[in-house]
């Protein structure tokens, strides 16, 4: 006797992992950090061009690898980008909230609150950041944060794409993808520009501070021509029976790649001067000293 059909239908469970799984998690966490892993590299490739670009110096031709370009995206987990991803993060959690969902605490609802109207009205951060890309765009206003408009306006749209909405009328996807797609651009595009700047500020730092870096003092066994064109460096000679004859000091070392030293002298100007670039050979030997003020 045949088993009477049931009346409800069974659905063939979907093939591959399940969500829940651990292959599946792995995935995840693999998928995300190969995306943290290429923004950081991105990053560190815009730092190290604006860092070394202001000693004329291009981070390709000097070799760095990608391990080198993520390490130097570090530089940029300084205390006011970190505050700010921890309220962005925050404020956009709070802001997809339900009203039924409650908060605790009079702050956390207060906040709740403003957060809510800010993604309500977040056509207003978008124009607010418009107007700060058009007054650094056009009259050069918040030269130093020119990153801020790039980021307000992503703030904004990704605040606009989060909002509740009415659970009757559900958004569709494409209406949360679109902003978000472009919010991602912005923050990026903000990124990007708070690299840069940082790579630069730390250059001139170093620059104005140069006397405190790394000594390189060259011997060489014939004249490099190089004493005469910077009075911050010192050339004696040491004797005719003296192989390496030569002696240079006052040079301060930027970076050094493949028996290459790149140099500058103490008093160094971006705008007038040149980098030396010494390369260790059986005629020219290289030290290295403590970096003093002179």
């Amino acid at each position: 006797m045949s088993e009477p059909q049931s009346g409800v239908t069974r659905w063939a469970k979907p093939e591959g992992p399940d969500p829940a799984s651990p292959t599946a998690l792995i995935n995840i966490v693999v998928a995300q950090a190969s995306f943290v892993a290429a923004l950081m590299f991105y990053v560190g490739v815009i730092y190290t061009s604006a860092y070394y670009g202001h000693f004329h110096l291009s981070p390709f031709s000097l070799g760095l690898g990608f391990a080198e370009y993520v390490l130097q995206s570090l530089h940029l987990m300084t205390f006011p980008v970190l505050v700010s991803a921890v309220v962005l993060l925050i404020a956009l959690a709070i802001g997809g909230r339900r009203p039924r969902q409650a908060l605790p605490g009079g702050v956390v609802r207060g906040a709740s609150h403003g957060t809510s109207v800010l993604a309500r009205y977040y056509w207003v951060l978008v124009v607010a950041g418009l107007l700060l890309l058009v007054g650094w765009w056009q009259w050069q206003l918040l030269l130093p944060y020119r990153w801020a408009g790039p980021f307000v306006i992503g703030v904004g749209l990704l605040l606009g794409a989060a909002r509740q909405t009415d659970v009757d009328q559900p958004r569709r996807l494409r209406d949360i993808a679109v902003p978000v797609f472009a919010a991602m651009l912005f923050l990026l595009w903000s990124v990007t520009l708070a690299a840069g700047q940082i790579g630069e500020r730390n250059a001139r730092h170093d620059a104005r501070h140069v006397d405190e870096r790394t000594g390189v003092m060259v011997f060489s066994s014939h004249s490099l021509g190089i004493w005469s064109r910077s009075p911050g460096l010192r050339h004696q000679v040491l004797g005719e029976h003296v192989h390496l004859r030569h002696r240079y000091e006052g040079l301060r070392l930027i970076v050094a790649r493949e028996g290459r030293y790149y140099t500058v002298p103490v008093g160094w100007n971006a705008t007038t001067d040149s980098v030396y670039v010494i390369r260790e050979g059986d005629g020219v030997r290289v030290e290295l000293t403590p970096g003093v003020h002179e």
